[in-house]
């Protein structure tokens, strides 16, 4: 890799964090000052999705993209003094509202900002649940999407580490979870287009080892970076942890698409090129996954660390 190389390798993954993560920043000192206030805001996804389309709508039918932004604040300022004045009321739980408030944020959204959707994008490979029917209608409406599974497991992993997390070492679950996240990406390379009867249960099969390996990761990290705050911090620290974790998602999401584009580019292919399958374009998502599975393992070394520190000799 050459010095230009180099820099445009770096400056995409800040300049791509940077981008990703400002709207997440906002959000965040947000809640800092909710928490200031004795309230948790969950519904904080709610407020961002339905901000994003506001300001992709209030953008597009004004042609002025300040417009858009003034329309988010806006759209997100009110969806926020809901849930203030909902958690104002006698014998109303916080948490509750924040959660229902996400689902209506997200809600409105969807239904809302379909007249602006213009292209149709690719979907997600559906499980056939109603292959057992000869009712087509019944087939249809059994059609579920791939990524069902995979939330299932992601949410029972989660809660059950969750349990696990107060009797075990943070260090042990963090590092169970990096190496089968690790092997996830590594058994990626064993999809072979060549076979497609094979490609949507093994993609489905490898992504939900991966998915309890997050679930073994997310909870312990969370439970052993806030250990040692006192209850007062809690609030804070919560806010710090997801805005640091979704700033670095922001960054990695960033080096997989320059990892990739720089592989396909030296297999000389592009990624909107057609040919889905051809050798080319299958080597170089192969050397992306392996890349991921070798960052993954590498972050054993930085787990191990979190192993508590031997208490001093007595006196």
């Amino acid at each position: 890799m050459t010095t230009d190389q180099l820099i445009i390798f770096l400056a995409g993954i800040v300049g791509g964090a940077l981008r990703v993560g400002v709207p997440f920043l906002f959000v965040s000192l947000g809640e800092c000052l909710t928490e200031k206030s004795g309230r948790i805001n969950l519904g904080l996804e709610g407020v961002l999705v339905l901000s994003a389309m506001v300001a992709f709508g209030g953008s597009y039918l004004s042609g002025s993209p300040w417009v858009g932004v003034l329309a988010a604040a806006v759209a997100g300022a009110l969806l926020a003094t809901l849930h203030g004045l909902l958690c104002s009321l006698p014998r109303v739980n916080d948490i509750a509202t924040g959660i229902a408030l996400m689902l209506l944020g997200m809600g409105l959204a969807f239904y809302l900002g379909k007249p602006l959707i213009q292209p149709q994008a690719p979907q997600l490979p559906a499980i056939p649940l109603g292959f057992w029917s000869d009712s087509a209608a019944v087939r249809s409406a059994l059609q579920i999407n791939a990524l069902l599974p995979i939330g299932l497991v992601l949410a029972v992993a989660i809660a059950v580490v969750g349990r696990l997390a107060d009797r075990h070492p943070t260090h042990q679950l963090v590092s169970i979870g990096l190496v089968l996240l690790s092997a996830s990406f590594g058994l990626m390379v064993t999809i072979d287009p060549g076979r497609p009867m094979w490609v949507i249960p093994l993609l489905v099969t490898w992504a939900i080892v991966g998915r309890i390996g997050l679930g073994f990761i997310l909870p312990s990290l969370n439970i052993g970076a806030m250990r040692g705050l006192e209850r007062v911090d809690i609030a804070q620290g919560a806010s710090v942890i997801n805005f640091l974790r979704m700033l670095g998602g922001a960054a990695g999401v960033s080096l997989c698409g320059i990892v990739l584009e720089w592989r396909l580019a030296a297999h000389g292919v592009q990624l909107t090129a057609g040919g889905v399958g051809t050798p080319a374009r299958v080597a170089a998502f192969e050397e992306t996954f392996l890349m991921l599975a070798a960052i993954c393992a590498l972050a054993l070394t930085a787990a191990l660390k979190l192993r508590a520190a031997a208490p001093p000799p007595p006196q």
